[in-house]
Formats: structure tokens, C-alpha cells, sequence
């Protein structure tokens, strides 16, 4: 099992949430397997994801594709993504 951290600032959260939730498909054609969505207490539009997927290698196909890099842009990410891959010990 592997985890896909992502962590960046939007400029709106329910317009970014919109193109989040329309993308579900597609995260799970790259097997993820569900995530969680948080937000900074302090500033809404300050998100984290967390998502599950079988393996790095998948998490890692998904976090390159070319249909993210589309979703990224069109839900108005203005903070550079921080992603970390993580793995169970």
C-alpha cells in the first residue's frame, strides 16, 4: 500500500473542489483505492490530500500524468504542489 501526500494553496476552494470531485474517475483508472481531503484551519484554501493507492508506481503515473496536470490547471492551484510518495513500513 502505498500513500500520495499532496499539499497546496487554491485560489478558491468550492471551484477547485468542483474540478477535484469531477476528476474522481480518473484517480481511480490509476488504482487509487479513495483519499481524504483537509483543510488549513487557519485558511480554507490551503489543501491537503491524502491518497491511497496499491502501489508507488501507480501514485507516481497518476502524479504525472498529463490529465492531472490539466485538472491542476483548470481548478486554480496558485501555489507550487509539494507531493511526497510514501510507503508502510
Amino acid at each position: 500500500m502505498a500513500t500520495l501526500l499532496v499539499h497546496h494553496k487554491v485560489q478558491d476552494y468550492a471551484a477547485w473542489r468542483k474540478v477535484f470531485d469531477e476528476h474522481n474517475t480518473v484517480r481511480r483508472e490509476y488504482g487509487s483505492t479513495g483519499f481524504q481531503v483537509l483543510k488549513s484551519a487557519s485558511d480554507p484554501n490551503d489543501i491537503t490530500i491524502i491518497m491511497a493507492y496499491p502501489s508507488v508506481d501507480k501514485a507516481k503515473a497518476f502524479a504525472t500524468s498529463d490529465s492531472l496536470k490539466e485538472a491542476m490547471k483548470n481548478a486554480g492551484i496558485i501555489s507550487q504542489p509539494e507531493v511526497t510518495f510514501l510507503e508502510e513500513a
